[in-house]
């Protein structure tokens, strides 16, 4: 067997610190997946992370050490034991583009002892996998310091182990930003100081401005040079960070949007000062005094830093679905305690005796404490009941808006809120493996994803800042030797050029639309797992889905019983589906089962009551279906004696009656058959039971005394809303199948009640997985709809794998997306989520391509050139800083998305 095929991949995602631009993180996406043994690599400019796959072929150390060689900073959570597979966090500060981020990790990829490294520009931060055997903590300090050396911040983060500190966590990394956005609103508040009264008197007496005339250029030349000078260099000052950040790229040959604002703003600096020293000297005062550029570089370094300033704060918003799903974890719990201090046990606190309550950090809480759940209260932990009633509201778990009652043995999930009552629980599962904070995981990992559409702007935003570079002096060189402009139109060109072409609006074009669609599917119940999986979805044309669990409740419930003395058997009996029993084919109705008040005599009654007399002591999983069928309608079984199961026939035994012993029989007609019974061909049995399989139920024949008495029929209920949501789906153009192990005869059933398309029966599980690789080979693509238990390979081998979050444990694990709420309804509102997400990215692309095709020609003088106007550089600066705004501002519209109703996808 090939060496790579049998070697261990691994993955990790880390937060990445320093990218500004797109640029960044494509620069980051190609130096890593050059390496040998790593498969994959995504760098998602918004959430600033990095999702790295790789073999035994290379190591997170260096990969690592790549990250680090390209300049930018990472920063773990905290010092992991060797080997233990914990990650470190960083917040990584002083990143401005994509560029910044790729060059982190590069450079902290090269580092020894790091196994993987990913850096997410949205969310500044960087996360880093230790090798197995390296010391987390002196990691750590080295990851820190040469992140540093890169130019950028790095701090290392606490781990956060469960949704309390999640959302702690969360808290620390929002404090910062405010931090960073208070900073960058201080800065904002000299450069606008200094850059108005600039403009004023550079330009105010070309607009009929009245200048004093010490600062008139006409009179004062030198003092009017000096003056706007002495007002640039705080401007400049404050904005520092584009010349440390740019020109540190630069000098690494690795360029990004800082560097074309430092060359832009340098250039017309300089450019300015050596005329304002030619002033000084006296050489050609009069043309030099109106060739000055101050206040185009204060101007455009404001306008800049202005447009970062607007950009931060609506990138902040993007992660508002994490901090709603993050409130809903409690701070604190309620832990019982002995008398001692020690742990309390059961039955002290099924007696409340010695027994104290002790207010504690959920974070301290572990699995076997016992806690007090008080009315109003959420319950801090995943557990189970011990003692007390109450009721629970699990809406945001299942979507189910009446509260559920609790009792003891009953189990209950953290976050949920405790409605009435007070109730002991048993921590079972606490920290990262609780269901709240699996799911707050889950919607992290996807908001740090990227979708395949992203790889178009990140191929052109790799190339796209030395592209620009050259652009801007071929323009600037054209005009000033084959245009015959003079010097300062061509700086003006140059600088226009340099400046307006910002990547940042194509590097966020794609992961900021991605991180709100993938909040607000978690509002909805709608976990999606990766951008790969939302892009897709939108793009599928055919749904197969599982039917047991899925299309049906999964829970059999009795749904007919009729008796003998009834009358003679009618294939036309039965009911409607309307009455809450189950539909059945057209024109039959399935007799309702018994109400408590139907009289104790009637012949229906006793044979259900019989039914439930061998069910009671049997295994089978239709005993149960019979038993709450029969406790529903107030039926209490016999004792039953000799009782014996035949495997695949049925039940017999003997009942003991109020009327005496009697033996009794519950089969198939083969086994009533087999055993002699009489009256198996009166007229029309034959045809009740053809009815009733046809109808998807199961009949089960009951004789007694060797005579037919009756029969009850269990059924798996088709859900409430399966047929409104294929006759949806058939509305959008989507092909329904259904695949089930079932035998053919009940799947048939199930699919005429649905109004299936399509029906695949009697295929075992590994089976449902050449289904799906059949369908895709027709040129489908295709989404798998199951409850990820025995639907796992097929799930997995769809183009989407849709899993039922009814069982969230293995749901989570099988489904690229994980429908909460456990309903069919989910299925068409995850569709047209994931069309709703890929509209507004190309509409983001299309704007952020849009802006620099048409830009950079009009900054380069295509205009000019045929008579029209030129773009002065304080104009290209603006909009370059709008382009960012508008491409985030966009991508915040996905938070008003709401489920359409109707025949739309």
């Amino acid at each position: 067997m090939d060496s790579q095929t049998d070697s261990v991949r691994h993955r990790s995602r880390m937060p990445v610190r320093g990218m500004t631009c797109a640029v960044c993180a494509g620069r980051i996406e190609k130096m890593v997946g050059r390496m040998e043994g790593v498969e994959t690599v995504a760098v998602n400019l918004a959430t600033e992370v990095m999702d790295v796959t790789w073999d035994d072929r290379t190591d997170l150390d260096a990969i690592v050490r790549q990250v680090s060689a390209l300049g930018f900073e990472a920063m773990p959570p905290d010092a992991a034991p060797a080997g233990g597979g914990n990650d470190l966090r960083f917040a990584v500060s002083g990143m401005t583009c994509a560029v910044c981020a790729g060059r982190i990790e590069k450079v902290v990829g090269t580092m020894d002892g790091v196994g993987a490294v990913s850096v997410n520009l949205a969310a500044e931060t960087a996360q880093v996998t230790p090798l197995p055997g390296v010391d987390a903590g002196s990691l750590a300090a080295s990851v820190v310091e040469r992140i540093s050396g890169l130019g950028f911040g790095a701090t290392l983060q606490e781990q956060a182990a469960d949704a309390a500190s999640s959302a702690s966590l969360w808290e620390r990394q929002r404090h910062d930003a405010d931090a960073r956005l208070a900073r960058m609103k201080a800065r904002l508040v000299p450069e606008f100081g200094f850059t108005v009264p600039l403009l004023l008197l550079s330009m105010g007496h070309m607009m009929g401005l009245p200048l004093p005339g010490f600062l008139h250029p006409a009179h004062s030349p030198l003092t009017f040079a000096v003056a706007q000078l002495l007002l640039t260099l705080p401007v400049m000052w404050s904005g520092r960070d584009f010349y440390r950040i740019g020109f540190g790229n630069l000098r690494r040959l690795s360029p990004n949007m800082d560097s074309l604002v430092a060359l832009g703003t340098g250039a017309a600096f300089i450019y300015s000062l050596w005329n304002t020293v030619e002033i000084a000297l006296g050489v050609d005062v009069a043309h030099r005094v109106m060739d000055l550029y101050y206040e185009s570089a204060a101007v455009l370094i404001t306008l800049v830093s202005l447009g970062k300033y607007f950009e931060m704060r609506s990138r902040a918003r993007t992660s508002e679905a994490i901090k709603s799903l993050m409130d809903l974890a409690p701070e604190t719990a309620l832990r019982l305690v002995s008398a001692d201090g020690g742990p309390a046990v059961g039955h002290e606190a099924g007696d409340g005796t010695n027994v104290a309550v002790q207010e504690v950090p959920v974070a301290e809480v572990r699995a076997g404490d016992l806690l007090q759940v008080r009315p109003g209260a959420r319950i801090p932990v995943d557990g189970t009941v011990v003692s007390g009633t109450s009721s629970v509201d699990e809406s945001m778990l299942t979507g189910e808006s009446l509260p559920v009652s609790k009792t003891g043995g009953d189990s209950v999930a953290g976050g949920t809120i405790n409605r009435l009552g007070t109730f002991v629980m048993r921590a079972e599962r606490v920290g990262a493996d609780t269901v709240l904070a699996r799911i707050i995981r889950l919607v992290e990992e996807a908001q740090g994803s990227k979708a395949p559409i992203a790889n178009i702007a990140d191929r052109v935003s790799l190339y796209f800042v030395p592209t620009v570079m050259a652009l801007a002096v071929l323009a600037g060189v054209g005009w000033y030797t084959v245009g015959d402009a003079d010097f300062t139109f061509a700086l003006r060109i140059f600088v226009a050029v340099m400046v307006i072409a910002c990547p940042c609006a194509m590097g966020l074009a794609t992961p900021t639309s991605i991180m709100v669609g993938t909040g607000r599917g978690a509002q909805l119940g709608i976990l999606v797992k990766s951008g790969a999986a939302l892009e897709t979805a939108g793009r599928v044309d055919t749904v197969v889905f599982d039917k047991t669990g899925t299309l049906t409740e999964g829970k059999p419930r009795l749904v007919h019983v009729s008796a003998v003395e009834d009358g003679p058997w009618q294939t036309d009996v039965s009911a409607s589906g309307g009455d809450g029993t189950q539909g059945g084919a057209s024109g039959m109705r399935l007799t309702q089962p018994l109400a408590p008040d139907v009289a104790e005599d009637t012949p229906r009654r006793m044979v259900l009551r019989l039914a439930a007399s061998l069910e009671a002591v049997s295994e089978h999983p239709l005993a149960e279906a019979i038993l709450a069928g029969a406790a529903e309608a107030g039926i209490a079984p016999w004792p039953v004696e000799a009782f014996e199961a035949v495997p695949g026939r049925g039940v017999r035994g003997r009942v003991r009656t109020d009327a005496g012993e009697s033996g009794v029989l519950l089969g198939n007609h083969a086994f009533m058959a087999e055993a002699g019974v009489a009256g198996l061909d009166a007229h029309g049995l034959r045809e009740m039971l053809d009815a009733l399989a046809d109808a998807g139920v199961t009949p089960l024949l009951l004789a007694a005394a060797g005579e037919m008495r009756g029969i009850v029929g269990v059924a798996d209920p088709l859900r409430a809303e399966a047929r409104g949501v294929l006759e949806r789906l058939r509305q959008c153009g989507v092909r329904a199948v259904m695949l089930t192990g079932d035998n053919r005869r009940t799947a048939e059933a199930i699919a005429r009640q649905a109004g299936m398309d399509e029906v695949v029966a009697e295929v075992m599980p590994d089976a449902k997985e050449r289904e799906v690789s059949r369908l895709q080979g027709e040129g489908r693509v295709v989404a798998m709809v199951g409850d990820g238990i025995n639907d796992a390979p097929a799930l997995a081998r769809a183009d989407v794998g849709i899993a039922m979050g009814t069982g969230i444990d293995v749901a989570v694990e099988a489904g690229d997306i994980v429908l909460l709420r456990g309903g069919l309804t989910s299925v068409p509102v995850a569709m047209q989520l994931s069309r709703a997400t890929m509209r507004n990215i190309r509409q983001n692309l299309f704007w952020a391509f849009g802006y620099n095709v048409l830009g950079i020609p009009v900054a380069a003088g295509l205009l000019y050139a045929f008579g029209g106007p030129t773009l002065s550089p304080m104009l290209a600066g603006a909009a370059m800083a709008l382009s960012s705004v508008s491409v985030v501002g966009n991508a915040l519209r996905l938070r008003l998305f709401t489920p359409e109703r109707g025949g739309t996808c």
